[in-house]
């Protein structure tokens, strides 16, 4: 989590029923004292098109900086990149105290509320994503629940010169880990030079690609796109399947997020994620007062 999610307050409607491209957008770089750089993503900046991801940043962290902090409304996820050093210690206050390794996944479904810590043990950096995933408002006070991937868990895709990590999700065939929440895949795609990687999007889900390292060519049908290395691009949900190409003229690094769009209207106030400026009043009341729990 980022100092910035920390002090954001926005509100966003979204529209699921009609397909929109962002184009490649340059996220905004952060850096918090000397242990953590990082480059930010918003929803503000995809209109829309980013739904159910409220932010993602792409950061390394190498010594702790956030300290114990809650989260409500939504989700909190960690996903490991493979080129992570040591382990990355993620504690909640469902009991969990878990060492991450390079590739793992983490996922925290807030729910209700929660309260979490996620550092770098002595030694590590950590280089991945951190996304805050929206929930509906029906699940916006479900119990809190935690789900962790180890990378020796994750199915791999390797064809047409691409070697894809089945991060969460389903994908050419093939089924991984299950999210706790809405239906969402993520792949962690390492393409080669002159290599491509097709994924077939389900109906009705949005499309958020990452550009992790070197330029890829997104196309999405027949709609080709050169996203910039370190830039991201949103595309909205069709109403039906669609296939989605990345295409690497370099040896190339990229991340594919797709979700199911909850098209409710929402309020963020650092890391908490509710649909009213009232509910977030609550849960800030509830947080203070001691009732999102504490670690162990």
């Amino acid at each position: 989590m980022t100092q910035s999610a920390l002090l954001e307050i926005a509100t966003e409607t979204t529209n699921a029923a009609k397909s929109r491209h962002s184009g490649p957008i340059a996220g905004k770089h952060l850096s918090i004292r000397t242990g953590f750089k990082a480059i930010s993503f918003k929803h503000a900046m995809f209109d829309g098109m980013m739904d159910p991801l409220v932010m993602v940043d792409h950061y390394l962290m190498g010594e702790p900086t956030f300290g114990a902090h809650p989260h409500a409304g939504m989700s909190a996820v960690t996903v490991l990149f493979e080129d992570s050093c040591g382990a990355f210690n993620n504690r909640d206050s469902l009991g969990n105290d878990i060492n991450l390794e390079a590739g793992d996944l983490y996922w925290l479904k807030a729910g209700s509320g929660a309260v979490h810590d996620e550092k770098p043990l002595n030694g590590a950096l950590a280089h991945g994503l951190q996304m805050f995933v929206n929930l509906p408002a029906h699940m916006k006070h479900d119990d809190p629940e935690a789900l962790h991937v180890q990378a020796s868990e994750m199915p791999v895709i390797e064809r047409d010169g691409a070697k894809v990590r089945l991060v969460l999700g389903e994908s050419n065939g093939v089924t991984g880990a299950i999210s706790p929440a809405l239906p969402m895949t993520i792949l962690d795609a390492k393409i080669d030079a002159g290599g491509h990687f097709e994924h077939e999007v389900a109906q009705g889900h949005s499309q958020w690609i990452l550009a992790v390292d070197e330029p890829v060519e997104v196309t999405v049908g027949s709609q080709p796109s050169t996203l910039p290395a370190g830039e991201a691009l949103a595309i909205s949900a069709r109403q039906n399947s669609v296939t989605l190409t990345l295409r690497a003229r370099a040896e190339s690094h990229a991340v594919i997020v797709t979700g199911e769009p909850i098209a409710e209207p929402f309020v963020q106030r650092g890391p908490f994620v509710m649909n009213t400026e009232a509910e977030i009043a609550e849960i800030e009341a509830a947080y203070r007062a001691g009732r999102l729990g504490e670690l162990s």
